[in-house]
Order: structure tokens, then C-alpha cells, then sequence
């Protein structure tokens, strides 16, 4: 290894200094090549549920026709403001964007805490409701798997649509205590329609829920949900569509507001 040669009048206290500072540099510069290499930008936090809306790939005619396959629907693909959510019952995030389970919106993060809680966070969700509600839209839900352990809940979640049950069924799932039932009890386990079917009993008749769950009617339609939502672009829970404008991720209403009022 070649020496490195000291200039003569130069206190060897500052020669150690600028060659930490070197060593410093190109260890800094380093880490980001590495970092950019692996497609990355460096940023002080990591967000991977809230990403920028995607320019619409997908054309509104596919929309609605998504819409129209879909099981769980309201309204129809005729309206001027077509709305799609493809979810996972069991998924954090999409509790988040529910807006039901205020304490898990808070543990995420501030940037999701709820208006209600002193946060900035609109759900979207309980938003496009009033806008089904009030006729203003039209709302489609799929199914995704974006947390793994959803498909009891969202089996009978189509139960729950054949008997105009959905939203009651869904705003039960969406709870603290649906969230804790479905990924720490249920876990997509067949036999446990007696817990599932006895939880959700205040808004669904317990026997007819457990009857459907074990039919396993529905049981295809997971796969088919996940094929539909696959076909505009969704792999990931949650995620939406106003009309054909994507978002990916738990945005706030607030944050969709401009594409609805298109």
C-alpha cells in the first residue's frame, strides 16, 4: 500500500481531520448509490401505503366493467361518479381508510389520525357512503387478500349483500374488535363460523350467517374478486377508484376530493 506523503508544515491534527471528513464523504456518497441502485430514494420516513395517485392506465369503461362483475354493488355503472374499493377486512390500512377503529388510525400515524381525534385524517370510506346514500354515486367493493387472514370476513360480507346486510356486517369487521377477532382468532379458518357468525349476532342473524358461511358458496368468489381487481390494476389493499383515477393507498378524503368533484 503506497504511503500516504505529509506536506511538510501541515500540523498532523488537521491531516487527521480532513481525512475523517474524506472517509465521511465518500462513505455518504456510497450509501446512496447503494440505495438508488436497489430503486430507492432516501427520505426521512418510509411510507408505503400512501403513494401518488396513478395516472388512469385503466379506462373508465374497464372501471365499469369491474363494477358490473363485481358481487357486492350499489347503485349502477350508469352513474356519473363510479366508485370502486378493493379491500381486505383484516388489513390495518383498511381499517384505516374505514375510519372505525380510531386507535389503530393513531398508532399508524399522526398523518392518519382522525378529525375526531384532533387529527387531519378524513376516512374515505364512510365518505362515499353519504355519497351512495344520498345517490350521488355509485360503489362497488372486491376483495383482495392485502393482510391474509380476510376471507371469513369477507365471506360474509357477501353473505351479509344477499340480505341488503353489507354495510351493518362491514362496519362491525371494521371495529377494533372485528380487527383482533379476524387475524388473531379466525385466520381464514373454516370451522371457527360459530365465533365469526356469534360475533357479528347484534346486526346479523347468528344462523342464517353460519348456515351461509358453511355452504361455502361463496367460497370461489374470493379468487374471482381478486381477478377482477387484478384487471384495473389493483394488487394491493386498500385501493380505489373514482371513476378512472387510481389511489393507491389510505388517503384521506380530503386528498380524493378533487377527483369526485371532476
Amino acid at each position: 500500500m503506497p504511503q500516504v506523503k505529509v506536506p511538510r508544515g501541515v500540523p498532523q491534527t488537521i491531516l487527521w481531520i480532513l481525512l475523517i471528513i474524506a472517509s465521511f464523504l465518500l462513505g455518504s456518497l456510497y450509501t446512496k448509490v447503494k440505495y438508488l441502485e436497489k430503486g430507492g430514494t432516501p427520505t426521512t420516513t418510509t411510507t408505503t401505503q400512501q403513494q401518488a395517485p396513478t395516472k388512469a392506465v385503466v379506462t373508465l369503461d374497464q372501471v365499469k366493467d369491474a363494477f358490473n362483475k363485481s358481487i357486492i354493488k350499489f347503485g349502477n355503472a350508469d352513474s356519473k361518479l363510479v366508485l370502486i374499493e378493493v379491500a381486505d377486512p383484516s388489513c390495518p390500512y383498511c381499517h384505516v381508510a374505514a375510519g372505525l377503529n380510531p386507535e389503530l388510525n393513531k398508532q399508524i400515524g399522526d398523518r392518519f389520525t382522525l378529525v375526531a381525534d384532533g387529527g387531519n385524517y378524513v376516512a374515505p370510506v364512510p365518505e362515499m357512503k353519504k355519497l351512495v346514500d344520498a345517490d350521488k354515486a355509485s360503489f362497488a367493493w372486491l376483495y383482495t387478500p392485502g393482510h391474509g387472514n380476510g376471507e371469513m370476513g369477507t365471506k360474509a360480507l357477501y353473505c351479509a349483500f344477499e340480505s341488503n346486510k353489507f354495510w351493518e356486517v362491514h362496519d362491525a369487521l371494521m371495529t377494533s374488535e372485528g380487527y383482533d377477532l379476524l387475524n388473531n382468532t379466525i385466520k381464514n379458518d373454516n370451522t371457527k363460523s360459530v365465533e365469526l357468525s356469534q360475533f357479528l349476532a347484534s346486526v346479523f342473524d347468528e344462523n342464517q350467517m353460519k348456515e351461509c358461511l358453511d355452504s361455502g358458496k361463496h367460497d370461489s368468489r374470493l379468487q374471482e374478486d381478486v381477478q377482477i381487481a387484478s384487471g384495473i390494476g389493483i394488487s394491493g389493499t386498500p385501493g380505489f377508484y373514482i371513476n378512472a383515477t387510481n389511489f393507491s393507498g389510505a388517503y384521506s378524503y380530503t386528498e380524493m376530493e378533487s377527483a369526485i368533484n371532476l
